[in-house]
């Protein structure tokens, strides 16, 4: 990704300008080009943001804030599903875009729009269930109730894996809730997010309400951070996420965090190898492993590894890598991030452990160019090696071998991430044994590690988050505070009452 120097705008609006007030706008730093992953070839250019950028933009969200809380929850439900009916109506627009900036197949990027579509709906229909709750008093003639209030202004910075259900999962429930918002998407997919903005301000979301700034996360997420907002959501790495609660927090800005996973998945000796492998194999190189959910760890009981083992290596190896609608698995999404991968693997190498899969860059046919990593397993990597401890976010995964069941609760939580564990098992107790004990914010038996839908909370544990969860009700619990209503309706009595 290369980048134009400050200062040296032609005036030229880039293929994904900002969009501050519902006009678009270049960026005060100039110009960056997104690169295919699949091709690495130019497929646009977006504006780089600065400072400067985003105070307008927020400046102009919260100019907008208090006309469209006024409105009532039902309305502001009512304009998110004819945005969300307009987001299916351009359903192959937005394919492609997200095709041409992530480089997965076709298939994929079609299940990710229908995600976000199902997220508008839900939100959308929260509208009418925008539920709070009375309680009593011990005060007589006192009638107490919680209701919801809109926070203000929202800046949502968003992760470029899946990018329409990231956008969705936080502009719906922010602006349901009576907020403005400022979206930052990643630098990776300023595309989708660019058409993203425009279709909701087509279908009625009022131009100041959804603002829309690009650039990089170093430059425009760090100045969002710094913002004059009232709210932060963002999704990404653990590292970022304590910057931006640093800088958050120093002005005691609600910040949810959603951040990665080290995430482990259980194989008992019980358990029926070939759908656990098939689970594994899901789990670690669906969309490139580019999930927070994404399973990094396989975490074996003795009696079954070698079983297990031959069945994971053989369906890792009848992987097909590609872009094409047949294929499992696509490029990750910038050579940065495959050289970052490829120089843990080669940290893992070199410390002994043993590649059983993989661990190559692909460039062969139409490869040759894209950002391609072959499915890759290691075997018990230590600790000390940045694979086996940290989220590496691509197609590479752990193999690890314990004597017992007690041994793998042990080895499933002895990490500082939170997000997700899914067991093997076709014992009851064990199951629920490992639902209790695992610490982690989505536990699964039977399953992948993944596989959150738009009614069901998400966050996790640890490093993984701090305790806010998106999707589901509780999204609403981030993006709006809670209001205590008294009512004294016989005031004379109740100051008369001994309390």
């Amino acid at each position: 990704m290369v980048a134009s120097q400050p200062g040296e705008s032609t005036g030229v609006l880039p293929d994904a300008p900002n969009i501050i007030d519902g006009k678009p706008r270049a960026g005060s730093s100039g110009m960056g080009e997104r690169r295919s992953p699949a091709t690495g070839l130019p497929i646009g250019t977006f504006a780089l943001s600065d400072a400067r950028d985003v105070t307008d933009a927020v400046s102009g969200a919260r100019a907008a804030q208090r006309e469209w809380a006024a409105r009532t929850v039902v309305d502001r439900g009512l304009v998110l599903r004819r945005f969300t009916q307009a987001l299916e109506a351009h359903a192959d627009e937005l394919v492609d875009l997200v095709v041409s900036e992530t480089g997965k197949p076709r298939r994929d990027a079609a299940g990710e729009l229908g995600g976000a579509v199902e997220m508008g709906y839900f939100v959308a229909g929260e509208g009418r269930r925008f539920y709070g709750r009375t309680t009593t008093s011990g005060v007589p003639h006192k009638s107490v109730s919680l209701v919801r209030s809109p926070i203000g202004v929202a800046a949502l910075i968003a992760a470029a894996n899946t990018p329409l259900p990231n956008y969705a999962w936080k502009v719906f429930p922010a602006l349901l809730c009576g907020n403005s918002a400022v979206l930052k998407p990643s630098e990776h997919t300023p595309l989708s997010a660019t058409r993203f903005v425009e279709i909701a301000h087509e279908a009625g979301v009022p131009a100041g309400v959804l603002q829309l700034v690009h650039g990089h996360g170093d430059v425009a997420g760090a100045a969002l951070a710094d913002a004059d907002v009232d709210v932060l959501s963002f999704t990404g790495s653990a590292a970022v996420g304590r910057r931006i609660a640093a800088a958050t927090g120093s002005r005691l800005v609600k910040t949810c965090l959603e951040l990665g996973g080290k995430n482990p998945l259980v194989v008992c000796d019980d358990a029926d190898l070939d759908r656990a492998a098939a689970a594994a194999v899901l789990s670690a190189f669906s969309n490139a492993g580019q999930r927070c959910a994404a399973g990094s760890r396989f975490i074996v009981m003795d009696a079954v590894y070698d079983a297990f083992k031959e069945r994971l290596l053989e369906r890792t190896a009848a992987l097909k890598v590609g872009s094409d609608d047949d294929c499992d698995l696509g490029p990750v999404v910038s050579e940065r991030q495959l050289t970052f991968i490829l120089e843990a693997v080669e940290q893992a190498r070199s410390a002994g452990v043993r590649i059983l899969a993989g661990g190559h860059r692909l460039t062969h046919g139409r490869l040759a160019n894209g950002y391609y990593l072959a499915p890759t397993l290691l075997e018990e990597p230590a600790d000390d090696v940045i694979a086996g401890r940290e989220e590496l976010f691509g197609p590479i995964s752990a193999l690890f071998r314990v004597s017992s069941f007690a041994e793998a609760l042990d080895r499933a939580d002895d990490t500082p991430y939170g997000l997700t564990a899914a067991v093997w098992t076709r014992s009851v107790d064990r199951g629920q044994v490992f639902v209790e004990r695992a610490k982690a914010g989505m536990v699964v038996v039977n399953g992948p590690t993944y596989g959150s839908e738009p009614h069901m909370p998400f966050g996790g544990f640890k490093q993984s988050g701090n305790g806010f969860r998106e999707a589901g009700t509780e999204a609403l619990d981030v993006y709006s505070d809670w209001k205590t209503v008294s009512v004294l309706h016989d005031p004379a009595a109740a100051f008369a009452s001994p309390r």
